[in-house]
């Protein structure tokens, strides 16, 4: 996984609260394997019109944010269904924060278990914030990770909170495996011991 520590770039105004993981990316494309153009079934539902054409009031359909690597949502993000999928797709369209009041429990730790990084703020903040982005089309927002701060377009910096164990995976870019390899050697003497001490468990 790819380490997370800071990360500048242009952000993007999602006015939309409870954006669940089918509008992320709709059900009828989860049997269709990651690979090049996932990025395009993003939003697809409301970033495409029934001919395929672009929704040009959608957010991401407008030139100045379609680089757009960072989201500023409302709350409930990422709500409904529980598919990994839909960090997938946001990761391969090239998001790497989305910021937002709440999340969905399930799709927050999606988030986190695939190097992406859910930062939660007060919906004034991320009210402030979206109304900064659309004043200022291309705008950037600063996600530091180490100081846990969000920096928007007039310079005011807000702390977010995150779990140390989350923080420290994402810095080092550890996802479950990586931590299982980092002590290894300890797990395998442990097992060793244990069918030693007790081998009437196996």
């Amino acid at each position: 996984m790819t380490p997370f520590t800071k990360l500048t770039a242009v952000a993007a105004p999602l006015d939309m609260a409870n954006i669940d993981t089918d509008k992320i990316i709709p059900a009828r494309f989860l049997r269709r394997l990651r690979g090049p153009g996932y990025d395009k079934l993003a939003f697809h539902d409301i970033r495409y019109d029934a001919n395929g054409n672009d929704r040009p009031d959608f957010v991401l359909n407008q030139a100045p944010y379609r680089n757009a690597r960072i989201l500023v949502a409302g709350a409930n993000f990422g709500c409904g269904s529980s598919r990994e999928a839909a960090v997938y797709v946001l990761y391969d369209y090239g998001i790497r924060v989305v910021i937002a009041p709440s999340f969905g429990d399930i799709h927050y730790g999606n988030e986190l278990q695939n190097g992406m990084l859910p930062v939660t703020l007060a919906d004034e903040i991320c009210q402030k914030l979206r109304r900064q982005l659309h004043e200022q089309p291309g705008a950037q927002i600063a996600v530091d990770l180490e100081s846990q701060t969000v920096t928007g377009p007039d310079g005011a910096a807000y702390r977010f909170d995150i779990d140390p164990n989350h923080k420290e995976r994402l810095l080092k870019g550890l996802d479950d495996i990586d931590l299982v390899m980092q002590n290894i050697n300890e797990n395998e003497a442990f097992e060793k011991r244990h069918h030693r001490e007790l081998p009437w468990l196996a």
